[in-house]
C-alpha cells in the first residue's frame, strides 16, 4: 500500500492536470486499473450549484404509482467512501493479498464553495501517518442507513435490535469496524487508508470562490507549469524540527515587517503545524523541497503577498532590482525555492 494522495493540483487552465491524474496518478501511484476495476474511481465537478447534498447524500423525490416517496441517493463522496470501506473488508474478511485503493477525484475545486460542500467532512481531511483520519465525525440517520446499504451489510438481531452486521454473509467483527474507521454504535466515520482525493484547480479562476487558509492547509499542493510538468525539486529541506521552527520564525518576521503590502496581518502568519510532517514527534522529519514549493510558496504567494509582490522580489533581488530574473508567475516564485529557504535564513 501507497500513502494516500490528498492532492490540489493546480496551474493555467489546459496544461493537462486532468490528463495528469487520468494517466499517472490513478494507475502508477495508487494502481487503480480503470478497465478492470472501475468503481475504484469516483469523478465529481465542482461548479457553483454543486452543494453538500451533491457531495454527501441527499433527499430525492420521485414518483410511482401517483404516489410522491423520497429516496436518499448517495453523493460522490459516501460513495467513495463506502467502496474504500467494502475494499478493506473483503481482504480482511476473504483475505486477500492485498487492498485496492480508491480514487475521488474532483475537478475545477474552486468552482464551488468547497468550505459549504465539504461542511463537516473538512475535519476528516487531517490524517495520521498510516492515512486515517485523526478524528470522526457523525452522521445522520439517513446518511448512515444508506452507507448501510451501500456495504452491503445485513444485520444481526436480538430481538429487534440490530447488534451487528454480517458482510458477504460473514460478521463484521469489532476489530473490522475500527480498521475501516466506522463506529456503528456512534454513527460515525473516518476516511480510511485506502481512499485518496485528488483535485484540480485553475489559479486564473481562484477568484470565484474564496479557499480559506484552514482548508489550503489540510492538502498539498502541486503547481503544473505551462509546459505541463510539475514544480518539483528533489532533496530535504528540513530534517529536524529545530531549523524548521527556526526557519518559520525568520518568515514570520519577514512577513511581520511587510505587513504594509498585506491586507489582514493576522491570520497570515505560518504555524508550525502548516506543514504537518516537520512536527512527526514518531519518525524522522522530512521537510522535502518540493512542499516547500508547492504549498508554502504558494500560499505566500496567494494569500500573504497577494495584493503586492514588491516584499519578495526585494527579498531575492535588494531594493535597487537591477538585472533581476522575472518574477511575475508564481512558477517563476517557485523555482527559486532553494534562493528563497537561503534568503529568508539569512535574515
Amino acid at each position: 500500500m501507497t500513502t494516500p494522495i490528498q492532492k490540489i493540483l493546480f496551474g493555467s487552465p489546459g496544461t493537462g492536470k486532468s490528463y495528469r491524474i487520468d494517466n499517472e496518478i490513478i494507475p502508477y501511484e495508487l494502481f487503480i486499473d480503470k478497465e478492470e476495476t472501475p468503481e475504484n474511481i469516483i469523478k465529481a465537478v465542482f461548479h457553483p450549484e454543486y452543494t453538500h447534498g451533491d457531495f454527501m447524500g441527499k433527499l430525492l423525490p420521485i414518483t410511482k404509482e401517483g404516489k410522491v416517496q423520497y429516496n436518499f441517493h448517495e453523493g460522490h463522496f459516501l460513495k467513495a467512501l463506502s467502496q474504500a470501506y467494502k475494499n478493506i473488508l473483503e481482504k480482511e474478511i476473504d483475505k486477500c493479498s492485498e487492498v485496492s485503493n480508491v480514487a475521488l477525484v474532483i475537478d475545477e475545486i474552486n468552482r464551488g464553495n468547497s468550505s459549504a460542500i465539504f461542511g463537516p467532512i473538512f475535519q476528516l481531511l487531517d490524517r495520521d501517518s498510516q492515512g486515517m483520519s485523526d478524528y470522526y465525525i457523525n452522521i445522520t440517520e439517513v446518511v448512515f442507513e444508506k452507507l448501510i446499504g451501500l456495504l452491503g451489510f445485513e444485520p444481526r438481531k436480538t430481538g429487534s435490535k440490530v447488534i451487528g452486521y454480517n458482510f458477504q454473509t460473514k460478521e463484521v467483527k469489532d476489530e473490522y469496524y475500527k480498521l475501516i474507521g466506522f463506529d456503528i454504535f456512534t454513527k460515525s466515520i473516518k476516511i480510511p487508508y485506502n481512499l485518496s482525493i485528488i483535485a484540480t484547480m485553475n489559479t486564473s479562476e481562484s477568484s470565484i470562490y474564496y479557499m480559506d487558509s484552514a482548508f489550503k492547509r489540510r492538502w498539498e499542493w502541486e503547481f503544473i507549469d505551462v509546459d505541463s510538468n510539475p514544480i518539483k525539486e528533489d532533496g530535504i529541506a528540513f530534517s529536524n524540527k529545530e531549523d524548521w521552527v527556526k526557519f518559520i520564525e525568520k518568515l514570520n518576521n519577514f512577513i511581520k515587517s511587510n505587513h504594509k503590502y498585506i491586507r489582514g496581518i493576522e491570520d497570515k502568519q505560518i504555524g508550525h503545524w502548516f506543514i504537518k510532517d516537520a512536527m512527526n514527534e514518531d519518525a524522522k522529519v522530512e521537510v522535502k523541497k518540493a512542499t516547500i514549493q508547492n504549498k508554502l510558496m504558494f500560499f505566500i504567494w496567494d494569500n500573504v503577498f497577494s495584493r503586492d509582490k514588491k516584499p519578495l522580489i526585494e527579498l531575492f533581488y535588494g531594493k535597487e532590482q537591477k538585472d533581476q530574473e522575472p518574477l511575475v508567475t508564481f512558477g517563476d516564485f517557485a523555482k527559486k525555492v532553494n534562493d528563497f529557504i537561503e534568503k529568508i535564513k539569512s535574515l
